[in-house]
């Protein structure tokens, strides 16, 4: 009677569910069958081991390696790109990869107005995967290749200087809501940029919405006709309108009732 050899064949050695061979370890589909069959105790679990014995670094072949898929965007004014990038990944590469795609949407996926709605969603949408990562214990020294450096945390590289791009915008938006005439109310003061010896209700007037104390503020609001630009007629029953601003602009058609204020009119 002959007793089973403790050396596994070449031939029967495992590899990875993806494809990717095991270096120095026995992650056997079913090791506790394995290791009756060759006659050697099963492996213990690897610290951080994600469950899924058949997984192993797509890029470097290290274990622990857990699916994840890690998503960028880029948008060109007019088109966008959706980008993804799917695991298994080790602790390593997965870092690496959750970094290097983050900085690419923090310059690139921008520019075009639904990208600024998307992009910030797709990086909320890394941080769960990004979590699995965290998880891992690192990728053992035995790996088949050398993992994927980390390189610097994102907060530390040029690129988080992309998120200057929407606050600029946010800044921009807030600035016009609260300086357009549209955006008026009564109460609000305006300026007349293009002011002269006529006063507020000058032929090409520059209207901008300004504070009541600023010593600029030509009138106070009070009173909003929306749909009609006949300054005339829609201002008649504001009995402290002395003035008034009209404009159009497509279906935004509105008058402003102005009271001209003095010098001691300043609120």
């Amino acid at each position: 009677m002959t007793t089973p050899s403790s050396q596994v064949p070449e031939s029967a050695r495992p590899v990875g569910g993806n494809g990717a061979p095991y270096a120095g370890a026995n992650p056997w589909p079913n090791s506790a069958q394995a290791g009756q069959a060759y006659n050697y105790p099963a492996p213990a679990p690897l610290p951080g081991y994600s469950g899924y014995p058949g997984l192993s670094c797509r890029f470097c072949g290290s274990v622990p390696a857990e699916q994840a898929t890690f998503r960028g965007h880029q948008g060109f004014f007019v088109i966008m790109r959706f980008l993804k990038l799917e695991g298994p990944f080790c602790r390593s590469c997965g870092i690496a990869t959750h970094r290097r795609m983050t900085a690419k949407s923090l310059w690139q996926g921008w520019w075009g107005v639904a990208s600024l709605v998307i992009n910030p969603i797709t990086m909320l949408l890394n941080v769960p995967q990004r979590a699995k990562i965290n998880k891992l214990a690192p990728p053992r020294p035995d790996a088949a290749s050398h993992p994927a450096d980390p390189g610097r945390p994102v907060f530390l590289r040029a690129a988080i200087l992309g998120l200057l791009v929407p606050a600029f915008v946010i800044f921009a938006i807030v600035y016009s809501v609260q300086h357009n005439p549209s955006y008026a109310s009564v109460g609000d003061c305006v300026h007349n940029k293009n002011a002269t010896a006529t006063g507020i209700t000058d032929t090409h007037p520059n209207v901008v919405v300004i504070a009541c104390s600023d010593p600029d503020a030509d009138a106070k609001v009070v009173g909003k006709v929306k749909g009609s630009s006949d300054g005339e007629t829609g201002c008649r029953p504001f009995s402290d309108a002395d003035g008034y601003y009209s404009q159009e602009q497509g279906s935004d058609t509105f008058t402003l009732c102005l009271h001209m204020l003095k010098s001691n009119d300043r609120a």
